[in-house]
C-alpha cells in the first residue's frame, strides 16, 4: 500500500506497472554511470538509497583506479557508497522506451553530503548562495563535434582520422542542419520530452560541429540538463550512426569546443544583476560578482580545463579566450557582460570547454562570482575591447593541467568554498590525468622524431 505522504513520482512509478528503472550518477570527469534497477529494488532505494560502488570516485575515465587517492581506493577495497536517489529528477527515456530515469547523488551513513560527489559540490556552493539570500540562475550552452563512427568503427581506426559528419566551415548553416534533419530534429524533440528543454541548435564554424543552448533555469536543474544532454546526444547519435564528441580540440585545425556557462542571481522574482540606473545596466551586486571571477577563477581552472586537451583550445586568434578579462556584449573576453533588460541582463563566462563536468565547472564560476560579492570587490579594470585590446598587462592562462591543478591545491578560495577533501581528491585525480599524459607516446612525436632523430 502506497504511503499518504509518498512522492509524485514514486507513487506514479508503483501504479504504472513500470518493472524497471534508470538510475545515474556522474563520475568525477562527468561521464554518466548507472543501472537498471527491477521497480521492487528502486520502491526501496527512494526510501533508503542504495548501495554503488564507490570506485566511480576512484578511477579515471578508462577505469583504470588512482594510485594518489584517499578518500577511495584500493586501501579500502572500493566498498559500496551510499547513493540517494533525488526523485525530482523524474523524466522518461523516449528513446529507451519511456522507461523512467531518476539521477542521484552520494551521501555517508549519517546523511551528510558525501564530500567528493560532484552534485554535492555544487549544492554545497548552492547553499551558502541561498545563506546569501541568492538563488544562481544558469544556462550552458555546448559546441561538439559529430562523426559518422560507431565505436565499433573507431575502434578498429585506433583514435586516428575520424569521418567528418559534413564537410566544410559553415556556421549558422540551414543547409547542413537539413543533411542531417532526423538528428537534428531527434536532438529538440526527444531531449524536450527528456526535460532538457533546447532553446536553439545550429551549426558552428567547422566541419559536422553543431552548437546548443539548454534553457536558462535554477542552477542545480541547469547542470542536471546539461549532464542529461551530453549523454542523450551520444545516445540519440546511435540511431543515425553518428557519434558526438565533446573533446575541446579534436583538431589542431579547427575551432575548439566551448561549454559557456550563462549567469545572474535572483531574489527568487527578479533579476539582481540588472540597475536600470546603472550607465552599464549593471548593478553593483553584479559588479561584485563579476570582479570575483576577474579576481579567482583561474584558481578553479581544473574544474572548467579538467583535461589534457581542455589546453589545446586555448590558442590565440581561434575564439576561446585566454585571459581573465571582461568585455561589453565581447565574445573575445573571458567574461562577457550581456546588460539590457531586466529579465536578460546577465553574465557569460566563456572559459569553460564542452569537456567539463557540468556541476564542477558551474560550482567554480558561481563560487568565484559569490566569493567576490562575499569580500564587497569592486570592478576595477576597465572592460576589454575589440579582441584583446586593454589587456597586455593580463597575464595568460596557464596552458597546462598540471600548473593550474597545482595553483588550484592551494588556492584558499577553492578550499573555503569546496572543502579540503573535495579540492584534495580533485588535485590527486587532475595531478594522475597529468602523469598519463606523460607516460603516452603520442602520433606528433612519433611523426616528429621516429625517422629522423
Amino acid at each position: 500500500m502506497a504511503s499518504t505522504h509518498e512522492h509524485a513520482a514514486v507513487a506514479a512509478i508503483r501504479k504504472s506497472g513500470e518493472t524497471k528503472v534508470k538510475v545515474a550518477v556522474t563520475d568525477i570527469d562527468g561521464i554518466l554511470r548507472g543501472k537498471y534497477l527491477h521497480t521492487n529494488k528502486f520502491l526501496g532505494a527512494a526510501e533508503t538509497g542504495f548501495g554503488f560502488c564507490d570506485v566511480v570516485f576512484g578511477w579515471d575515465s578508462q577505469d583504470l583506479c588512482y594510485d594518489n587517492a584517499a578518500v577511495t581506493g584500493w586501501q579500502h577495497g572500493f566498498p559500496d557508497a551510499l547513493a540517494q536517489i533525488d526523485l525530482g529528477t523524474h523524466r522518461k527515456v523516449p528513446w529507451d522506451n519511456n522507461v523512467s530515469f531518476f539521477l542521484g547523488e552520494f551521501i555517508n551513513a549519517d546523511g551528510s553530503p558525501y564530500a567528493v560527489c560532484p552534485r554535492q559540490t555544487l549544492k554545497r556552493v548552492l547553499k551558502r548562495a541561498e545563506k546569501m539570500g541568492f538563488a544562481a540562475m544558469t544556462g550552458m550552452e555546448f559546441e561538439w563535434f559529430n562523426f559518422k563512427e560507431t565505436p565499433d568503427s573507431w575502434a578498429q581506426k585506433q583514435g586516428v582520422n575520424p569521418t567528418k559528419l559534413s564537410p566544410g566551415m559553415f556556421g549558422y548553416s540551414l543547409l547542413r542542419l537539413a543533411d542531417n534533419r532526423e538528428f537534428c530534429n531527434a536532438l529538440m524533440d526527444d531531449m524536450l520530452a527528456f526535460g532538457v528543454p533546447i532553446e536553439a541548435l545550429h551549426t558552428e564554424t567547422g566541419p559536422g560541429v553543431y552548437e546548443v543552448a539548454i534553457a536558462f533555469s535554477a542552477a542545480l536543474e541547469q547542470a542536471d540538463r546539461a549532464v542529461l544532454f551530453k549523454t542523450g546526444a551520444r545516445e540519440i547519435g546511435k540511431r543515425y550512426g553518428i557519434m558526438p564528441s565533446f573533446m575541446a580540440k579534436w583538431s589542431q585545425q579547427y575551432p575548439g569546443c566551448s561549454g559557456h556557462i550563462h549567469q545572474s542571481l535572483s531574489d527568487g522574482s527578479k533579476n539582481l544583476f540588472f540597475d536600470a540606473n546603472s550607465p552599464r545596466s549593471m548593478s553593483p551586486l553584479f559588479e561584485s560578482y563579476l570582479a570575483g571571477q576577474v579576481a579567482c577563477l583561474m584558481e578553479f581552472a581544473p574544474m572548467f580545463w579538467p583535461t589534457i586537451n581542455s589546453y589545446k583550445r586555448l590558442v590565440d586568434g581561434f575564439w576561446a579566450p585566454v585571459k581573465p578579462t571582461w568585455g561589453l556584449d565581447n565574445r573575445t573576453a573571458s567574461f562577457r557582460v550581456i546588460a539590457g533588460s531586466p529579465k536578460a541582463t546577465r553574465l557569460e563566462t566563456r572559459c569553460p570547454g564542452a569537456d567539463v563536468n557540468p556541476y564542477l565547472a558551474m560550482a567554480a564560476v558561481i563560487a568565484a562570482g559569490l566569493d567576490g560579492v562575499e569580500k564587497g570587490l569592486k570592478l576595477t579594470a576597465p572592460p576589454i575591447t575589440g579582441t584583446n585590446q586593454g589587456s597586455d598587462d593580463i597575464p595568460r592562462a596557464p596552458r597546462s593541467l598540471i600548473e593550474t591543478t597545482q595553483n588550484f591545491r592551494r588556492s584558499d578560495i577553492a578550499r573555503d568554498w569546496l572543502g579540503d577533501t573535495f579540492v584534495d581528491h580533485f588535485a590527486a585525480t587532475r595531478e594522475w590525468e597529468w602523469r598519463q599524459w606523460q607516460d603516452g607516446v603520442t602520433d606528433w612525436e612519433l611523426k616528429r622524431y621516429f625517422e629522423i632523430i
